[in-house]
């Protein structure tokens, strides 16, 4: 019995300059090209606490960066908010308390 293969169709075999970035690559970039966001979502959780938050929603930090920049954070990406926590909490690990992270699925 012949194989049948589908050798040259569009889309199956994308070559290597084709592969999208990762969410962490993604992440890293837009990171490093909008510094003063991860400085704004730190503030944001330290006036929460300020506040007597018990517990800190990153879903909640980034609607209140968009709603403080009504003309939107171009390429702030909800696929980004665990990354932030994490970071957050690298950073400031006093406050696993108070932000969820859960465990990874990919590297």
């Amino acid at each position: 019995m012949s194989t049948i293969t589908q050798d040259g169709l569009p889309g199956l075999d994308l070559p290597h300059h084709d592969v999208r970035p990762t969410i962490t690559e993604q992440f890293h970039a837009f990171d490093a090209g909008h510094p003063w966001v991860y400085r704004a979502l730190e503030q944001l959780v330290v006036q929460r606490l300020a506040a007597g938050a018990k517990r800190v929603g990153m879903k909640a930090l980034f609607e209140a960066l968009r709603w403080r920049h009504p003309h939107g954070v171009k390429g702030l990406n909800n696929n980004y908010t665990a990354l932030y926590a994490r970071r957050l909490l690298a950073e400031h690990p006093q406050w696993a308390c108070a932000i969820e992270v859960r465990r990874r699925r990919s590297p």
